[in-house]
């Protein structure tokens, strides 16, 4: 399976359009389609939110993003993958992550969804500034772009190849 044509990974400052995602993913070997749609809540913590800025460092999160995907496609094999994070700002009900997943059973399918949007939230260099309805803003914890005592190195899993 070429690896190339089998993952999509984008950044992108356009809405996220799920009919792309799943036409990409689409596999007539695969009979499980999975999808995980992130969208802006309207609260957080107690707080009404309005909308939220995301900040993305896009080389260095598209290399992250393809390198989550290639390990993904490592455990479950004959996997396909379209993911694609938003860039800017989106108001409540934006949608600002989309992953879809396409493997031979529902079994794999759900799991390597699940494992995709797991390991971009942890890992993914984006960072979210919240809206509130009384005009403030506040930009939330988040990834960081160096690992402790390496200096501008990315973080990755070292086993997909992105970083060598």
């Amino acid at each position: 399976m070429d690896q190339a044509c089998d993952i999509k990974v984008s950044v992108s400052t356009e809405a996220l359009d799920a009919n792309n995602a799943c036409g990409f993913v689409t596999d007539p070997a695969n009979g499980a389609i999975d999808m995980f749609i992130g969208v802006v809540r309207d609260n957080h913590l107690g707080q009404t939110v309005t909308g939220i800025t995301y900040d993305v460092h896009e080389t260095l999160a598209e290399r992250e993003l393809m390198c989550i995907c290639r390990e993904a496609q490592g455990i479950w094999p004959k996997t396909r993958y379209f993911v694609s994070h938003y860039h800017g700002y989106l108001p409540v009900g934006g949608v600002s992550v989309l992953i879809a997943v396409s493997a031979p059973h529902r079994e794999e399918s759900f799991e390597a969804c699940r494992y995709v949007i797991e390991e971009i939230k942890k890992r993914a260099p984006v960072w979210k500034k919240e809206h509130y309805v009384g005009g403030e803003s506040e930009w939330l914890p988040g990834h960081s772009l160096v690992m402790q005592g390496e200096e501008e190195q990315a973080v990755c899993c070292g086993k997909c190849g992105a970083h060598g």
